[in-house]
């Protein structure tokens, strides 16, 4: 056993499982120690269990999606998003990413042992990103991504999975006054989006395509009002609506949110994009003036209708 392991479990003598994990070990030790036990119940694994593992696990199986498939739609999507900065995340994040500044409960991620935690959602990852560029004095940032997700909650229906790809927005500023800010990103954001399920359109894959606007404030239906006559002449075709009665969403989103859906050419309409509005920002620079707007689209889904449509 190594030096740094005996003196834990010396100096743990007496103290409760759980205490010892949560609150009296310093991240560097619960490290060593959790490392140590990772190595210990491997070095007990035969191969055919892991072979067991590997069939039954639904964390760890393949994609049902080509890579090709995805490169298309990847395409279409950066394309598509052309007024912001493409990045590449990793495939972890701090630990609390999700759970810190949003309301997402700890458990639905999958933590690791060296104090991180698998990106379960890009646009939290974003937005830390967009707050050490906003401190670095960056007058305003737009972020894109593609990303595969693992979320550790389980997920119904033949269109959801454990790890899944989605391609996500973030833009970062500060407040301009009479919602300059506000009235500018979220115009792009649906922009983008509609370009997207567009091309979808136009490729057969998808047929009609409804936008849901929401202000959680009640405050600024004139405002939606507007963005919504705005795009429906610039995509024609594409329904827009006010949603005040929107449940989903309410204390994630700070206000203003959206969603999209499109029907599939079977006639099943799919929930396919949602983003609205944060306040994660202005908590972790702690400056009330700081706005972020985030969105995100369902690249897996988009990809099993396309392929259904063939």
């Amino acid at each position: 056993m190594s030096p740094i392991l005996s003196r834990i479990l010396r100096e743990s003598e007496g103290v409760e499982v759980l205490e010892l994990l949560s609150e009296r070990l310093s991240p560097t030790d619960l490290q060593s120690l959790l490392l140590e036990v990772a190595r210990r119940r491997s070095a007990r694994l035969k191969p055919a269990q892991l072979l067991a593992a590997y069939e039954s696990n639904r964390f760890v199986r393949p994609s049902p999606i080509s890579p090709t498939e995805f490169l298309r739609i990847d395409a279409l999507a950066f394309e598509a998003a052309r007024d912001f900065e493409p990045i590449e995340l990793s495939t972890v994040c701090p630990l609390g990413a999700s759970s810190v500044v949003a309301t997402v409960d700890q458990n639905k991620v999958v933590s690791t042992m060296r104090g991180t935690e698998v990106v379960s959602d890009c646009t939290n990852v974003m937005a830390l990103e967009a707050a050490v560029r906003r401190r670095s004095g960056t007058a305003e940032v737009r972020l894109c991504c593609s990303h595969r997700l693992v979320r550790a909650q389980e997920f119904k229906g033949p269109h959801s999975f454990a790890h899944f790809k989605a391609f996500a927005l973030c833009s970062a500023g500060r407040d301009r006054g009479n919602l300059g800010f506000e009235r500018e990103e979220l115009q792009r954001h649906l922009q983008v989006h509609l370009r997207i399920l567009s091309a979808g359109q136009e490729n057969g894959w998808l047929d009609k395509i409804r936008v849901a606007l929401t202000d959680f404030t009640g405050e600024r239906r004139e405002f939606l009002s507007e963005i919504g006559e705005r795009l429906s002449s610039e995509f024609n075709g594409v329904r827009m609506e006010l949603d005040p009665d929107r449940q989903p969403g309410r204390g994630y989103y700070d206000g203003i949110c959206f969603g999209i859906y499109a029907d599939t050419l079977g006639g099943e309409e799919m929930f396919l994009a949602d983003g609205g509005f944060t306040n994660w920002t202005r908590s972790l620079l702690s400056n009330h003036k700081e706005r972020l707007l985030i969105s995100g689209m369902g690249i897996e889904r988009i990809c099993s209708v396309a392929r259904s449509s063939q």
